[in-house]
């Protein structure tokens, strides 16, 4: 087993606590942000020219990975980005409808280089909306001047939103991107030598897990500094150009920014997955390790949660997803602490040098805005602010508030004037924190979930969302993939769930054979003997048979669901929870 070089993986945090008379929390890094380049696009430039052979990016293609360096990024960045500027499409954005590709990253590199913003839009939208009205809400905002789609299967979508606009990409009517790149000529480099910090870089649109989506602006300003941020925190990053397996699609902020940025501004290696966490997917990304042999891994939860199994009982598998393994990180939803557990098991199983980190963030914030540069064992510590962050928790509802400034942060949505900040200069964020240890800062937060989304029992007693919800999925020992918790203005929590995949059987027509209610009972049971009062526990579960719907607003792209929107759906199934006697539908805790 390779071990991890001697270079620090985590810089020590310096954190400042102040506390105001009107109640807030303010916590900031004593470090500086170090000084950085303008754009992701300079950085992107400056490691083509100091070393064009290296491998920027491999894709999936056929049996085998098709395979692009930097200078050969570099030489389509700026071929594509003249050809923008020939057709007159450099002065209106450009909006992509295909996943992750080379072809979707030459297109954004060369738009943006020319201060064109990109609109990276959800497959999902495209794919699998049956009425396309999200796009189409989408492209109505920001009126893009070019539509990219790779393949004909987005033949459809084009025709359902594109409005006669001209097209990149093999669908009917669209022009090759051969067909349109040209011979750079100076206006390209006077064009990238004219981005500033405020030009925007991307608009990209938030989930939509709590409202409509918004068109979040991200400049090049906010880019930059987030990767400088990172870099500041993760110090192996200036000398150690990442390597990177990742499916997290680019049209959110985990997988466009966060992960593929910090590729670009480190001069790393990005291996394109075309798996996901899914039963039917998982295995391609399994199969991937053993060329990719990544250097840090990120992923949501679920991901880690349909890898695991694998690793757990194919060591050949193991082995190559730990070999050059530095960092293990989640983000985006609460990662269960048997999960975590498991993770770190695995690696000492293997002797592996592997740290599990986490961070929080959102669109607005580009989108690290904390991270645990230092040793946990606690899967729900969000760590301290990132150098250049100043955090506000504000009183709200019964708990702290997270709100955010500092130079990663947007200056607002698109096409719209309001300003986002409160009166301190803060975002609000609406999700709640607390101190992991009131008397030192350094220990980082603990996220206790959107306060949109927690409820109350009859009692008047808060039951956190995000806090019961990862406790539930631990207990159930893998047996439940997702949970929404329900149970407002009644006595007692229940929940609606969704089973692994491997025990969908044990509940035909969503009535929990007798095995399966047993084990759903003790899921109950386990949970209960964790201690606390009404709020901490879930008396009643009853299984959904039916997926989230995307299209409904049930859940995201990147898999979050929707809590408030699922009961709201699901009326029929909420009430069945509270009935007495309770319908066969139902577990009850043992």
């Amino acid at each position: 087993m390779t071990r991890a070089p001697a270079l620090p993986t985590f810089a020590t945090p310096h954190i400042v606590r102040e506390d105001t008379p009107d109640g807030r929390v303010l916590l900031r890094s004593a470090d500086p942000l170090a000084p950085h380049a303008v754009s992701i696009v300079h950085d992107f430039r400056a490691h083509a020219a100091a070393h064009p052979d290296r491998l920027l990016v491999a894709e999936p293609s056929g049996e085998g990975w098709a395979r692009t360096t930097w200078g050969e990024m570099r030489v389509a960045v700026d071929r594509l980005a003249q050809g923008l500027l020939d057709a007159g499409l450099a002065d209106r954005p450009v909006m992509i409808f295909s996943g992750n590709s080379t072809l979707h990253l030459t297109v954004a590199l060369a738009a943006m280089t020319l201060g064109t913003p990109v609109v990276p839009t959800s497959v999902a939208y495209a794919l699998q909306s049956s009425d396309h009205a999200k796009l189409r809400a989408m492209v109505d905002l920001v009126d893009p001047g070019l539509v990219v789609a790779e393949d004909a299967a987005f033949s459809a979508a084009v025709a359902a939103v594109a409005g006669g606009r001209p097209v990149l990409g093999a669908v009917p009517g669209g022009v090759s991107p051969g067909g349109l790149a040209a011979d750079p000529t100076p206006e390209v480099d006077a064009r990238c030598a004219a981005l500033t910090a405020d030009t925007v870089a991307k608009i990209l649109f938030t989930s939509g897990s709590t409202g409509t989506p918004k068109g979040v602006v991200n400049t090049h300003g906010m880019l930059a500094a987030n990767q400088q941020q990172m870099r500041q925190a993760w110090p192996f990053l200036a000398e150690e150009p990442p390597v990177l397996l990742d499916w997290l699609p680019w049209s959110h902020t985990f997988g466009g920014n966060h992960d593929t940025n910090m590729v670009l501004s480190n001069g790393g290696t990005l291996w394109i997955d075309d798996g996901r966490p899914a039963p039917a997917l998982i295995g391609r990304s399994v199969a991937h390790l053993a060329d990719a042999r990544p250097t840090i891994y990120l992923n949501v939860p679920a991901g880690y949660a349909a890898l695991l199994p694998h690793l757990e009982r194919d060591d050949d598998a193991a082995r190559a997803f730990l070999d050059r393994l530095r960092l293990g990180f989640f983000a985006a939803a609460a990662l269960p602490q048997g999960l975590w557990d498991r993770l770190t098991a695995l690696a000492g199983k293997h002797g592996s040098a592997m740290r599990m980190t986490t961070s929080w963030g959102m669109t607005e914030t580009s989108p690290a805005a904390t991270t645990a540069h230092f040793p946990i064992t606690r899967s729900d510590c969000l760590g301290v602010p990132l150098p250049g962050v100043e955090l506000a928790l504000v009183p709200t509802a019964g708990k702290l508030e997270l709100r955010v400034r500092g130079p990663n942060v947007t200056p607002g949505y698109h096409r719209r004037t309001d300003d986002p900040c409160d009166e301190h200069g803060y975002l609000p964020t609406g999700d709640a924190v607390a101190l992991v240890d009131e008397d030192d800062p350094g220990a980082g937060l603990v996220f206790r979930g959107r306060i949109a989304e927690d409820f109350k029992l009859s009692s008047g007693t808060f039951v956190s969302v995000g806090t019961l919800r990862p406790r539930l999925l631990s207990a159930s020992l893998g047996l439940v993939t997702d949970a929404v918790l329900c149970g407002e203005s009644t006595d007692a929590v229940s929940a609606l769930v969704w089973l692994h995949p491997d025990h969908a059987h044990r509940c035909p027509d969503g009535v929990p054979t007798d095995d399966l209610r047993a084990d759903l009972a003790a899921t109950l049971g386990r949970l209960a003997d964790e201690g606390g009062g009404a709020s901490q526990r879930v008396e009643r579960l009853l299984v959904l048979v039916e997926p989230a719907a995307l299209d409904a607003g049930e859940i995201t792209d990147k898999g979050y669901v929707n809590q408030r929107a699922v009961r709201e759906r699901r009326a029929d199934q909420v009430a069945a929870l509270a009935a007495e006697p309770p319908p066969e539908q139902v577990v009850l805790r043992s």
